[in-house]
């Protein structure tokens, strides 16, 4: 049974812990290394693999302490190892709609829309039939996915708090296009689960809110209207 434990979540870090019960993964290593060891509780060496979605560094700050100090293998895309300046035999580039074997997982990578260089999603599904999505840092997923038990999602903001925070001077209006095309909004979610089949769904993760221009309350609780999942807040 896949189990999800948050270790960071938004702008300042983020890092979670995936176990479907066999194999052990770190999704995102954005958070420094010793906070990494301690959510596992230093028993690194049963981490299989390290995937991450993009160069940013609240996503990718401990990667070479994760290469390095754990001895693990990091799977992200070429574009994103080019950026990060990261090469060696546990630097393991992966490919959009390549799938790959990590221990008891079956892992499709998928591109997502993000201002960074050749960003990934991960479809993760174990041996049991259970099929995790992840997808962050993005403001459109083009794809649908069938038999989704778990969903790790972004949703960074609402597009009437982020207008407030202008109009109160609390933001930049500079900031608003880029968040647009880089982050993955509440509306933007909401269309995106309405999009895809939801009736093996387990329960819903929503990740990286902002810390400005969420509501974390308020997101959880019309996500869990418009689906009737278990929803949690990373």
């Amino acid at each position: 049974m896949i189990e999800i434990m948050p270790l960071a979540s938004g702008s300042s870090g983020n890092a979670y812990k995936i176990t479907d019960g066999h194999t052990l993964l770190l999704l995102e290593a954005g958070i420094n290394y010793k906070g990494i060891q301690i959510g596992f509780d230093f028993h690194m060496s049963q981490v299989a693999g390290c995937l991450v979605t993009h160069e940013h560094g609240d996503h990718s700050k401990a990667i070479k302490d994760v290469i390095r100090k754990g001895a693990i293998d990091v799977y992200a895309s070429k574009g994103t190892f080019s950026k990060l300046g990261i090469a060696g035999h546990r630097v393991k580039p992966v490919e959009a709609r390549k799938q790959f074997q990590l221990g008891t997982w079956t892992i499709m990578p998928f591109d997502v829309q993000h201002d960074v260089s050749e960003p990934l999603g991960y479809l993760l599904a174990n041996q049991s039939g259970e099929k995790l999505l992840f997808a962050t840092d993005t403001y459109y997923i083009r794809y649908k996915f069938n038999n989704l038990s778990h969903i790790m999602v972004e949703c960074n903001y609402s597009l009437d708090i982020l207008d407030q925070n202008i109009l109160d001077g609390r933001i930049p209006q500079v900031m608003r296009r880029r968040l647009i095309r880089s982050h993955f909004s509440l509306d933007n979610v909401k269309d995106f689960l309405k999009a895809n089949d939801l009736s093996r769904v387990r329960e819903i993760w929503l990740l990286h809110l902002s810390n400005n221009n969420s509501d974390a309350a308020r997101f959880k609780r019309e996500i869990m209207e418009l689906t009737g999942k278990p929803v949690y807040i990373a």
